[in-house]
């Protein structure tokens, strides 16, 4: 892994939060809140519209951070977290880019493990900061980190 990418945010790419997408997304997760679906009841509460469920934002594009190239095969999800300064609202475009914040190696009882850590990021096109998350991605030995 060529450690000089660590710290290289990809160039931001915009998204469409939309609603077909946003009712599939819940529909899959078996979710079936209101507040992603109809758009009278969201209209009555602290929202005021239509907003996405919290993990919506994995299904983003966030570019490419270039120099990284990452075999998927043998590629774990290894943990992720998100926050919000506020939710993400059907309708609106975000410009989401990622960044690798680190990388390291240990061995395991199956060989060695590459573990990659992702910070993303998703704004308005004003520059308003909605979400940040940070991913911890596992490549195992032999699979081509």
């Amino acid at each position: 892994m060529d450690k000089s990418i660590v710290g290289v945010w990809s160039r931001p790419v915009a998204n469409v939060v939309e609603q077909g997408a946003v009712r599939k997304f819940a529909d899959a997760i078996g979710d079936p809140n209101r507040l992603y679906r109809d758009e009278e009841y969201a209209r009555g509460t602290r929202f005021g519209r239509l907003i996405a469920p919290p993990t919506f934002c994995r299904t983003f594009d966030f570019g490419i951070i270039e120099g990284l190239t990452i075999a998927q095969e043998g590629l774990i999800h290894g943990e992720q977290s998100f926050h919000f300064e506020r939710p993400v609202y059907v309708g609106e475009e975000l410009w989401c880019s990622e960044c690798l914040t680190d990388t390291y190696t240990r061995s395991g009882g199956s060989g060695a493990m590459t573990f990659l850590i992702f910070a993303q990021k998703g704004e308005t096109k004003d520059g308003e900061l909605v979400f940040t998350t940070r991913a911890n991605v596992i490549q195992k030995e032999g699979a081509g980190a």
